[in-house]
């Protein structure tokens, strides 16, 4: 399975980065920090669609995306139209780094999420210390402890914390944990297809008080189209943004739709 080759890759990334820079030290430094997060929730539960646009070089369902602008282009125009960042950091399977979400930090004002497959204390101190104002945290790799865990160790650091999850027995975790910000996956991560269906059966099953948002799959007006059925507050999109010649355009266009403008 996919999700075990890449966390797998990620303990032996967590080792060459622990030697860079220790435990201690990287903990010890996002303690002092002051830098003082945008918050991610209130940009998702404002009123209307919030789209979270994604910044990313590939994936292993696509391979490398056909990228149209270069970064510093896709910042200007994602500062225009879109109410968030996600910045893929995963270095061997979707090419993400660090350094791509410091440099967005430097150009942007949006709240940013370090999309990664978070498995160790470390990386969240470390989501702190380059410019994150939220993380990722996957159900499918966590058990309910360590998820728990991270959830609370993120918030103290002034961190948002999305959710995710892919299936009714991952949304009946999160729930029990309380967890405010619900990403439901359209993309099966055992076998990387995607129905939208997913994101219409989990949100019928989320009382209301949690950001419910959609992740995975939404290329189309017609994707929109059948989202919009599932009440979900925001939309984490990558491919259709990354390969659109003006992702600008296209966010406003996506949110028109939805609109039904």
């Amino acid at each position: 399975m996919i999700l075990d080759v890449i966390v797998e890759d990620k303990k032996k990334r967590l080792i060459e980065d622990k030697a860079r820079v220790s435990e201690a030290d990287m903990k010890k430094a996002a303690l002092e920090c002051d830098r003082v997060s945008i918050s991610f929730e209130a940009a998702l539960s404002k009123p209307g669609l919030s789209i979270i646009g994604e910044f990313k070089k590939a994936s292993p369902s696509r391979g490398n995306m056909d990228v149209k602008v270069d970064l510093d282009e896709r910042i200007s125009q994602y500062n225009e139209a879109v109410d968030a960042i996600s910045c893929l950091t995963e270095q061997d399977h979707f090419f993400g780094s660090v350094d791509y979400l410091k440099k967005i930090r430097e150009n942007s004002n949006l709240p940013i999420i370090r999309k990664d497959f978070v498995i160790d204390e470390y990386q969240i101190y470390e989501a702190k210390l380059i410019g994150a104002d939220a993380i990722l945290l996957i159900a499918a790799i966590l058990d309910d402890e360590t998820f728990k865990k991270f959830y609370d160790l993120a918030y103290s650091l002034g961190l948002d914390v999305l959710c995710e999850v892919h299936d009714e027995e991952e949304l009946s975790r999160v729930l029990n944990l309380d967890c405010k910000i619900i990403g439901i996956n359209n993309r099966n991560l055992k076998d990387f297809t995607i129905s939208l269906d997913t994101t219409i059966r989990l949100a019928a099953l989320i009382p209301a008080g949690h950001i419910i948002v959609t992740e995975s799959g939404v290329l189309t007006d017609d994707d929109i189209r059948v989202l919009k059925a599932s009440k979900a507050d925001a939309l984490l999109i990558g491919q259709a943004l990354m390969e659109a010649e003006n992702p600008c355009q296209k966010a406003k266009g996506l949110k028109e739709v939805y609109d039904g403008r």
